[in-house]
């Protein structure tokens, strides 16, 4: 009997579960076909009120609380975040910084253009172009020498500029001159039509073989703008005097010239030693920029004669260096005679009797 009532009271509760499983289902399923616009009505309302109260509240604690407001807003602008970075790697970061700060901002240096024309008649023109050379080695770079040099059977030149390690340019002149100025000066003017061509940017100095420098005349010699000059002191091989040749200068302002003679009154423009000027190469290809037409140089073929010409011209553009003391002599140049390569006889057996029988 127990086990009966007990299925029976079992069945009554799924009958129930059933009956209230369905009623719900069908009240759903009513429901959802019905209009929401109360519904929605009365669910923004609630969220409304349920958002403007902690929105009142917060701004009741703000106004109570400006003070520490403010404080702690300062507080977290005030400190500083924390970033995860070892002190290894910071310290050296650091000493860089430190390093690039304290240190002078470096400059690029200007390419020194060195032209060095080779007389054929020079006897002794293997010599002097290595003493040169070993000048020029000395000089920081960048620097281009550019070397010129009648046509000869001989390869001294170049086997003396190819140890050299200089940056170099060996141009060779097929032409004859019995003149050894005429074809310095020849030899000077193929190097500046070469510069000309290939519009090498740098500043221009005409070093002679004989020439003895003072290395910080080339770092005094990049410092050129457009045109630039300084005293050159002269030394004879069979006088004992120094003859000085060049500016005279107030600070890095021309004033004035050293003339070889007081009563030369015919020339107005004192000459300028090919030594004792440099200038900015650009003016050979662009002299509009450097205020010269540049009809002139196109049709003057002296190209050492239109650089004179402009430098003397230019008086503000002319500047002495070193322009702290452009007095300072920092080049020297041996004058020594060009003549032809000397003939070394053996003496005879005629010679020597004659000079027993004396």
């Amino acid at each position: 009997m127990g086990s009966l009532e007990r299925s029976k009271k079992k069945v009554q509760l799924w009958k129930k579960a059933i009956v209230h499983f369905g009623l719900c289902f069908v009240m759903g399923f009513f429901t959802g076909f019905a209009p929401g616009g109360k519904a929605s009505m009365f669910s923004s309302h609630v969220v409304a009120s349920n958002k403007s109260q902690p929105v009142e509240m917060l701004h009741q604690q703000v106004a109570s609380k400006p003070h520490a407001s403010n404080v702690n807003r300062s507080l977290i602008a005030e400190s500083p975040v924390p970033t995860p970075s070892s002190s290894k790697e910071s310290e050296p970061a650091k000493f860089l910084e430190k390093e690039e700060e304290s240190g002078p901002k470096l400059l690029p240096r200007r390419l020194a253009i060195i032209v060095t024309p080779i007389s054929t008649e020079d006897p002794y023109q293997g010599v002097f172009l290595r003493r040169l050379a070993n000048t020029i080695r000395l000089v920081p770079p960048p620097l281009l020498w550019i070397v010129v040099a009648g046509q000869s059977d001989s390869d001294e030149v170049s086997e003396i500029l190819r140890k050299t390690g200089i940056m170099y340019r060996h141009l060779v002149i097929k032409e004859n001159f019995t003149d050894p100025e005429a074809e310095l000066d020849h030899q000077r003017n193929v190097a500046l039509r070469h510069i000309e061509q290939h519009r090498l940017s740098g500043i221009v100095h005409f070093a002679g073989l004989s020439n003895v420098y003072d290395l910080g005349f080339f770092d005094e010699l990049r410092q050129i703008e457009v045109f630039g000059t300084w005293p050159m002191a002269l030394l004879s091989a069979n006088k004992n005097k120094v003859t000085i040749e060049g500016p005279v200068c107030d600070s890095s302002q021309v004033i004035g010239w050293h003339l070889k003679k007081m009563n030369n009154e015919t020339d107005k423009r004192p000459p300028i030693h090919i030594s004792s000027f440099g200038f900015n190469s650009s003016i050979l290809w662009d002299p509009e920029r450097w205020g010269r037409p540049s009809s002139v140089q196109q049709t003057s073929q002296n190209s050492i004669k239109f650089v004179k010409q402009a430098a003397l011209e230019d008086e503000t553009e002319l500047k002495g260096i070193p322009p702290e003391d452009c007095s300072k002599i920092m080049l020297w140049r041996l004058n020594l005679p060009v003549s032809k390569s000397p003939s070394y006889h053996l003496p005879t057996r005629s010679t020597d009797a004659s000079r027993r029988k004396k």
